[in-house]
Parts: C-alpha cells; sequence; structure tokens
C-alpha cells in the first residue's frame, strides 16, 4: 500500500508511567481531523521538560491513568488534511504549533496529528522544518510571559532564571527585541551561550546570591531558590514562573508579604505564532538545538532531558 494513502502510522506511546525506557514505537491508526481540524504530517517535534514530567507520573492527577498514551507537545510539519469547515488554510502548507492537552490522547510524536485549525500557524519560510520544531512552545510560552504577564518595556532590567533552555533561550532573545536589559541565570558551561543569545549579565546557578541590583521583571524557567530570585524584585515589578516546581512557591507567595509570583500556562493559537514568525523573519528570534534523534532514539532523548542541563532543544525528526 502506498504510505501517502495508509490508515496506519508509526507514533510513540507507552502504558504505564515510568522512566525513558517505557516509550516505545508502534504502528496505530492515523488520526483524522474534525470539522474545525487539519490534519499535519510531522516532520519533527522536540522533548520538553513537561514531557518527562508527564511520562514519569510526576502529573498524573492531571494527566490520568488511562493507558495507552501518546507524547510530545510541538510540532513542525504540513497540512495533509483538511476538516470540512476549514476554509483558511491550505493543504501542502508548512505549519507549526503545539499540543496543549496532557492527557496523552494525542501527540506530536508521531508521523501524523490532528490539531484545531485555529491552534497553528504557518511556519517561518527562513527556517528549515526541523529547526522549526524548537521554537512553538517556548516561543510563544517566552512571548506570553514577557509581552502579557510581565510587560516587559524599553529600558526595563529583566532577569530570565534558566536562560539556556527552550523557553529561556527564546526570552532573552525576545527581552533583548523588547528593547530590556537581560540578565540570565544558567549553568556555568552555559554562560557563552547565553552572552551570545544578548544577555548583557550572565549568573551561576550554583549561587543565586550573587544577583547584584535590582530588577522590574524576572521570568523563573527553573522552579529552584524562587525566593532568593523574589527578593531582587524591585518595588512594583512582577515575576512570573512556568517551570511546575515553581507553582508551590507561586501560591505560596499570595500570603506572603511583597510581590505575588504568577503562572501561566501558554496555550497555541495562530495569532502568537504568527507573531513570533515575525520575530524570527525579522532576525530577532533563532531556535537553539541541542541534538537531533530519529524516533526510535527518542528513549535516549527524554534520558538526557532528564538530567536537568539543557542548552536549547533537543529536536526528534519524524521520517
Amino acid at each position: 500500500m502506498n504510505p501517502a494513502t495508509s490508515p496506519r502510522m508509526r507514533a510513540v506511546e507507552y502504558d504505564r508511567y515510568g522512566g525513558p525506557e517505557v516509550l516505545e514505537v508502534r504502528d496505530v491508526p492515523r488520526p483524522q481531523p474534525g470539522p474545525r481540524q487539519v490534519q499535519v504530517r510531522v516532520r519533527a517535534t522536540a522533548v520538553n521538560p513537561v514531557d518527562t514530567k508527564i511520562r514519569s507520573g510526576a502529573m498524573k492527577l492531571m494527566s490520568g491513568r488511562r493507558f495507552p498514551k501518546r507524547i510530545g507537545g510541538e510540532f513542525a510539519g504540513e497540512i495533509t488534511a483538511l476538516g470540512t469547515e476549514v476554509g483558511d488554510l491550505a493543504v501542502g502548507t508548512r505549519v507549526w504549533g503545539f499540543l496543549g492537552e496532557v492527557s496523552g490522547k494525542a501527540g506530536a510524536a508521531a508521523q501524523y496529528l490532528v490539531a484545531d485549525a485555529a491552534s497553528i500557524g504557518p511556519a517561518p519560510a527562513t527556517l528549515d522544518t526541523t529547526a522549526a520544531a524548537a521554537l512553538p512552545t517556548g516561543g510563544v510560552t517566552a512571548l506570553l510571559a514577557l509581552r502579557d504577564a510581565l510587560k516587559v518595556a524599553p529600558g526595563h532590567r529583566l532577569l530570565v532564571v534558566g536562560a539556556s533552555g527552550g523557553v529561556g533561550s527564546a526570552a532573552v532573545q525576545l527581552g533583548v527585541a523588547f528593547g530590556a536589559q537581560v540578565a540570565a541565570v544558567a549553568s556555568a558551561a552555559n554562560h557563552d551561550l547565553c552572552q551570545r543569545l544578548g544577555a548583557t549579565e550572565v549568573f551561576d546557578y550554583a549561587n543565586p546570591s550573587s544577583l547584584s541590583g535590582r530588577f522590574d521583571a524576572i521570568l523563573d524557567c527553573h522552579g529552584t531558590a524562587l525566593a532568593t530570585y523574589r527578593r531582587v524584585l524591585r518595588r512594583g515589578g512582577r515575576m512570573l514562573s512556568i517551570d511546575p516546581s515553581g507553582m508551590k512557591y507561586a501560591m505560596f507567595s499570595t500570603v506572603l508579604p511583597g510581590p505575588r509570583v504568577r503562572v501561566i500556562m501558554a496555550k497555541s493559537r495562530r495569532a502568537d505564532l504568527v507573531a513570533l514568525a515575525e520575530f524570527v523573519a525579522s532576525g530577532r528570534l533563532q531556535p537553539v538545538v541541542d541534538e537531533v534523534y530519529p524516533l526510535d532514539d527518542i528513549a535516549k532523548a527524554h534520558h538526557l532531558a532528564e538530567t536537568g542541563h539543557a542548552r536549547g532543544k533537543r529536536l526528534i525528526t519524524v521520517d
């Protein structure tokens, strides 16, 4: 049978929570789009910290206990089929986006997926499809954090904690694009990367007390030492954590004197993906790719992601 018309596909699934070894590449039915959905041929996806937490069971209160589950959020590829009510997109268009659900019913680590038409956008023409998969989740999260939640403006002093990861590396670049003076917190091995991305000051995770001065805005992508970082926030400043580990402190901060630590959950929307693509097209934002793995090596990529040492994104190609 012609692979292009086959009702089957390869996808990563798992039957229990656990380590990376639970992930398996299987032959499964290909999903078909609903009236307002599109089918996307996935060319690349990425491994994000939240993927490892979902797979391990750390988020099972949200993801539930129904198996098998799929894995993977962000993706880049091209549209292969349209729902009956989709009239503003065309088959063959290169697109990017991310799946927001955590139940495991859908996953981007697969040859095909279906997504709401309003949740995907045209991928930047200046990026190849594999590199494009490094940006949707981290880029949109950073954009919403800086533009909408932290309201970063020219002249602000912005601190990005976890600046070498997927969200952090995008946030450093976008902070510079917004006219902020950007300081970064990262491991010593990634200080050079943060400086290349535009950070004018770089501090080490190992010594958070070395931070100097006050900041107008703080974006935490790491989930640790939030109390220490909160103390260097200016009066009237804003602080946001996007790491699940930071949610407990964010709730605690509501009863503490001083500024509240906020959290956000990014949603894939076309308008934000279009805005992100404009930053890429203008040269103000570029993906940072750590390494690229074939689909069959996704367990290896998950294992390395769990070390917590990120230098951009670990990508998975789906052939």
